[in-house]
C-alpha cells in the first residue's frame, strides 16, 4: 500500500490568524520549535504561511533604515532590493501582522496525496514543508521533509512483505514460490523464475515504486521471452 500524506503528516499544528502581530508570531515559532506557521481565518481555512524568513525580511529592512551603525552602502544595497524585488518584499518590510507578512497562497497538498507527490511539490516550489488541507482548504496538518523521509525508512521485513503480497500476488497474480525476494537496507534482490519475461520486467518496475525501496537488483529468469 502506498504511503499517503495522511500517514506521515503532523496533525497538531500551531497556527496564527491574519491579525496576529509580529512579536506574537515570533513567540509562536519559538515556543513550538518550528520555522513557519499557517495563517488561517475564523473557519480554519488556510490563507497563507508566515515563516522566519518573512519576519527576518522585515527586521533586515527596519535595521537598515532606522538602526544606527549601518553604513550608507549597506542601506543603499537594501534599498535597491526594495526597489528591485517588487511589491511583495516592500509589503513584508512594512508589515506588522501575519496577513501583511505572510507568503500567499500557501503551497498545499491534500492528505490523500502520496508521499512521492508531496516530495515533488516541495521540490517544484522550493519549500521545506507543505500545508495539508481538505477539499475546502481547511487546515488538516503539516508535512515536512523529515516526515517524508519516514516513508523511506521502513523495516526490510515490511518492504519484503509488500513486494510478495501486494506486488507479486495481488498486482501480478504471480505464484511467489518460484520467486525469491531478499531485502537488505532497502535494496530488493529478485531471483528465481517467472513464466514470461514481460511479467518479470513489469515486476521490477512496480517494485521500484514501493515506498522504502532504494534499488532493485533483477536476477530473475523466465521460461518464455515474449518481449
Amino acid at each position: 500500500m502506498r504511503v499517503t500524506v495522511r500517514d506521515i503528516m503532523t496533525t497538531e499544528v500551531a497556527s496564527v490568524n491574519g491579525s496576529t502581530p509580529f512579536k506574537d508570531i515570533a513567540e509562536v515559532l519559538i515556543a513550538h520549535g518550528v520555522s513557519a506557521v499557517p495563517v488561517v481565518d475564523a473557519e480554519n481555512h488556510v490563507l497563507g504561511v508566515v515563516s522566519e524568513a518573512d519576519l527576518l525580511c522585515k527586521e533586515e529592512f527596519r535595521e537598515a533604515y532606522y538602526a544606527e551603525g549601518y553604513q550608507p552602502p549597506l542601506r543603499a544595497r537594501l534599498r535597491h532590493r526594495l526597489s528591485g524585488e517588487g511589491a511583495d518584499v516592500r509589503r513584508k518590510a512594512a508589515g506588522h501582522t501575519a496577513a501583511q507578512l505572510m507568503s500567499a497562497p500557501a503551497v498545499t497538498v491534500p492528505a490523500t496525496a502520496s508521499a512521492v507527490i508531496a516530495a515533488r511539490r516541495m521540490d517544484e516550489h522550493g519549500v521545506k514543508r507543505l500545508v495539508v488541507v481538505d477539499e475546502d482548504g481547511t487546515l488538516q496538518g503539516i508535512v515536512s521533509r523529515r516526515d517524508l523521509l519516514r516513508a523511506f525508512v521502513r523495516p526490510d521485513s515490511d518492504i519484503a512483505w509488500e513486494v510478495r503480497e501486494d506486488v507479486l500476488k495481488r498486482s501480478l497474480l504471480v505464484e511467489t514460490a518460484g520467486v525469491n525476494v531478499d531485502v537488505r537496507q532497502g535494496v530488493v534482490t529478485l531471483s528465481g523464475h517467472m513464466d514470461r519475461r514481460s511479467r518479470a520486467l513489469l515486476a521490477v518496475r512496480l517494485i521500484a515504486r514501493v515506498d522504502g525501496v532504494v534499488n532493485v537488483i533483477d536476477e530473475l529468469q523466465w521460461k518464455r521471452d515474449d518481449t
